[in-house]
């Protein structure tokens, strides 16, 4: 569609879409472009200010499977780029660029992934942000461009007359700095750490909830112990991922059939009690003896909140983070998927911030990158988590249960073990050092605890085992009082 003349003469917008005169990658639905302005958006939060060619371009391939685009020139930019000395060949390297990426096995992969656009926002942060920093210079113009998709419907035609609407020297510099730094960009690509995106879009992970949460991920693409962690979960999910919220037996008509119980409406009464007689029938309803059908119904969510509550000290390094980690992950999204609400905490000689799973997305960049810097004192941990527990119980009506994932050598006073246990259920998971032993009094408090061995944590097949036995017991749990799950 032609473009509107008030938009065609505004350089916020004919300066970003301008670029695309020098783009090589067309999207073969305009929805896909629009995308592209999410992502340009996203970058220059992050402050990685880049030409929108190359947002567009580099996204596209990283995020569309290969049969949604197109690869090649969108107009004849000779001419345009005669006046600017050395232009056409950086236009010809960039495209060559262009290419090499599409034909990366990264591409191939990460296309297959569904990315969402934050994931895709972090992954550009991660390939660009070095490559550009040393092009300098801010752009020309700021990008404004309307979130409209009709705007790329025949933009081919308009893409001469935007490009030479302002000047383009700041953007070839940027494709100068790409091409020059082509191996490092390259060598990037390759290197993606596409298990730790995968495991973003298995887990329904945390880097849409702002720049924080992306700055977090981006730190931890590459990071030998954050891919550690990431391995060991992705060997866990598929045990978890079938998880269903459990039915509950209620009295009201929804579902199927439970069983039977004492309260309940007319219309799920047993007929079986209409053959008393009268007088007989209304002593055993006053006397709350007549029998319904209970009906099953979701279970209420607010009945319970589980803290999974991770040992980041300096004990807890190598392969007891590992498997704490990757544990406590799956743990998460076990629950998550059983109908449970889920908050995530770490401690070392003090209890850090609650990060609550928000919108079932637990808070996995944290998760994977939070590094404990205050040695260890489990005893003021524990009293101040005894305090924020009877604090909660005061205005939150559902029942606290904690997961602990630790070291073994967690000695802490039984008198505070106890008071946490006042207000919360109490699940452990201790590692245990190499020759070590679990020697602790407070275990006889203990809900449920379990112990893995230094020889287990080094064995792959070994952990994995010992955690899948771990999460049959980890889903949902009764309150107390309840009959046992």
């Amino acid at each position: 569609m032609p473009i509107p003349g008030k938009l065609a003469r505004d350089a916020t917008v004919a300066g970003p879409l301008g670029t695309l005169a020098l783009a090589h990658t067309r999207p073969r639905a305009s929805l896909l472009a629009l995308r592209a302005l999410a992502w340009h958006t996203g970058l220059a939060r992050l402050g990685v200010e880049v030409p929108f060619c190359v947002v567009h371009d580099l996204g596209l391939l990283l995020a569309c499977p290969n049969q949604q685009l197109e690869l090649g020139p969108r107009v004849e930019l000779s001419a345009a780029l005669a006046p600017l000395r050395g232009a056409e060949a950086v236009v010809r390297a960039y495209r060559a660029l262009v290419e090499e990426v599409a034909g990366s096995e990264a591409a191939l992969r990460s296309s297959r992934l569904a990315l969402r656009d934050d994931l895709v926002v972090v992954l550009l942060a991660r390939l660009l942000a070095r490559v550009v920093k040393g092009a300098g210079g801010q752009p020309p113009y700021e990008s404004r461009v309307p979130l409209d998709a009709s705007l790329f419907e025949g933009l081919d035609s308009e893409l001469l007359g935007w490009f030479g609407a302002v000047p383009r020297e700041w953007e070839l510099a940027q494709l100068r700095a790409l091409i020059e730094a082509r191996l490092y960009l390259l060598t990037l690509v390759d290197a993606l750490d596409l298990d730790t995106l995968q495991l973003f879009g298995l887990v329904g992970g945390d880097a849409s909830q702002g720049a924080l949460a992306q700055v977090d991920l981006l730190g931890i693409l590459g990071h030998q112990e954050a891919n550690d962690v990431v391995d060991f979960s992705l060997e866990l999910l598929p045990s978890v991922l079938e998880t269903k919220t459990r039915p509950a037996a209620g009295t009201h008509a929804a579902f199927g059939y439970a069983g039977l119980t004492r309260t309940g409406s007319l219309d799920s009464l047993m007929l079986t009690e209409l053959a008393w007689d009268g007088e007989e029938l209304m002593r055993r309803m006053a006397d709350n003896e007549v029998l319904y059908y209970a009906r099953e119904e979701a279970r209420d969510d607010s009945r319970l909140v589980h803290h999974l509550l991770i040992d980041a000290s300096a004990s807890m390094r190598g392969d007891r983070a590992t498997f704490a980690r990757g544990l406590a992950l799956a743990t998460g999204k076990q629950l998550l998927l059983a109908g449970e609400a889920v908050t995530v905490r770490f401690f070392d000689s003090r209890l850090y911030e609650a990060e609550p799973a928000r919108e079932g997305k637990l808070p996995v960049a944290r998760l994977l990158s939070f590094k404990g810097e205050h040695g260890r004192n489990p005893s003021r941990v524990f009293r101040e988590l005894a305090s924020v527990l009877a604090l909660a119980a005061r205005r939150d009506p559902r029942q606290p249960v904690v997961h602990l994932f630790t070291h073994a050598a967690l000695y802490i006073p039984r008198d505070v073990v106890r008071s946490v246990k006042e207000n919360a259920r109490l699940d452990a998971v201790f590692m245990l050092p190499s020759g070590g032993e679990l020697v602790l009094d407070y275990l006889d408090l203990l809900d449920a605890y379990w112990v893995i061995d230094h020889q287990t944590l080094g064995s792959r097949e070994a952990r994995a085992q010992e955690a899948r036995r771990i999460l049959t017991r980890s889903g949902p749990i009764e309150p107390v009082g309840a009959a046992p799950a």
